[in-house]
């Protein structure tokens, strides 16, 4: 893609190159966090699974009670006037907040702030290692399962991982039981089945995630933390990962990397690619 500098970036209607971009400073995304966002796959010039990245922003939006203030087909329109500017694999990141508040929690209840930009993919390894942390994941709180923007959290969790030459934080919940990454969903081997959270366990709905339930078999339970040591394979979904084995955990190898679950998943879900552009 190009250098950032000369992207363009559509914002609440208007499009700008990035570097002549600006939003206020009294955003509330800025100030504290109130927003919510997707992060889309480019590749040839269509949105990987658009329609399910909207469907889910609407959920997001309706949970923090903003409006975003466009209907998805201008969304869509919108999304393709930025992708002919920019017409290299990458992603999109949809980015809405509850625009200008004050400088605290409240809200004016004015006008969102709409925000779509580009940026390169990333090339991952065939088997990344992750980590634990002992942070929980508020299952029960008014987030969870939200893709707010508040992610100060996840910052902190992956600066742990990168500190030990990892590429992903593992949350547990509340009970102790397996959440989510930073910016994945998890599935690992347990007790001869391939599991994953359920979404009642505080995870978010990941749109990879929700597509490799519909062609593989999978068993959404809790498990218990502890399940990710013993596993004997296990891998993170996400848009910018597609399905990405698992080798090490907390510096402990895995005994498959991949492993067949992993292959066959990833296999269903690179065909799944493969035949459509927005399912």
């Amino acid at each position: 893609m190009k250098d950032s500098s000369d992207r363009l970036v559509w914002i609440n209607g208007s499009v700008s190159a990035a570097r002549d971009a600006t939003i206020s400073a009294f955003d509330h995304a800025i100030t504290v966090g109130d927003g919510l966002f997707e992060t889309i796959e480019a590749t040839g010039g269509q949105a990987f699974a658009l329609g399910r990245h909207l469907a889910r922003m609407r959920r997001s939006a309706a949970a923090m009670h903003i409006d975003p203030g466009y209907t998805d087909d201008e969304l869509r329109v919108a999304i393709d006037d930025v992708l002919r500017a920019t017409p290299t694999d990458g992603l999109i990141r949809l980015t809405v907040s509850a625009g200008d508040g004050p400088l605290g929690s409240g809200r004016y209840e004015g006008a969102s702030t709409v925000i779509i930009a580009t940026a390169p993919g990333k090339t991952w390894d065939a088997t990344t290692d992750i980590v634990t942390v002992e942070w929980a994941r508020n299952d029960l709180g008014a987030l969870a399962g939200v893709k707010s923007t508040s992610y100060a959290e996840n910052v902190l969790a992956l600066r742990r991982a990168s500190a030990v030459g990892a590429t992903e934080a593992i949350f547990p919940n509340t009970r102790g039981n397996l959440c989510e990454g930073t910016g994945t969903n998890i599935f690992i081997e347990f007790e001869g089945r391939l599991v994953t959270p359920p979404l009642s366990a505080g995870c978010l709905a990941g749109v990879t995630r929700e597509l490799l339930l519909e062609v593989i078999d999978v068993d959404e339970i809790d498990v218990p933390m502890a399940a990710l040591h013993n596993t004997t394979e296990a891998f993170v979904t996400s848009t910018t990962r597609d399905v990405l084995a698992i080798a090490h955990v907390d510096g402990i190898a895995l005994r498959s990397a991949p492993g067949p679950l992993t292959i066959a998943a990833a296999e269903a879900f690179a065909a799944l690619k493969a035949d459509h552009t927005d399912p």
